[in-house]
C-alpha cells in the first residue's frame, strides 16, 4: 500500500485507548505512525503495517510545493 503523510489509518484491531484510526506521521523503511484519541506514536515496518490496516482515508491539505 502507498501512506502519504498526514493520511488516516483505520486498523483491523483497535488500540488500547479504544481508537482504531491512526496517522501517518513519517514514512520510510519503517513508518511512524500515532493515535490520534491518545496521541501515543510508534515505528512499525511498512510489511507489518500492510497487514494490519483496514482502510486508508486520505486527508488533502491543499499545499504544493
Amino acid at each position: 500500500m502507498k501512506y502519504n503523510i498526514g493520511d488516516h489509518i483505520i486498523t483491523k484491531k483497535k488500540h488500547v485507548c479504544g481508537s482504531d484510526e491512526w496517522e501517518v506521521l513519517r514514512i520510510g523503511a519503517e513508518i511512524k505512525i500515532k493515535c490520534t484519541n491518545c496521541s501515543r506514536e510508534l515505528m512499525i515496518f511498512k510489511a507489518d503495517l500492510d497487514k494490519k490496516i483496514k482502510t486508508i482515508k486520505t486527508i488533502n491539505t491543499g499545499t504544493t510545493l
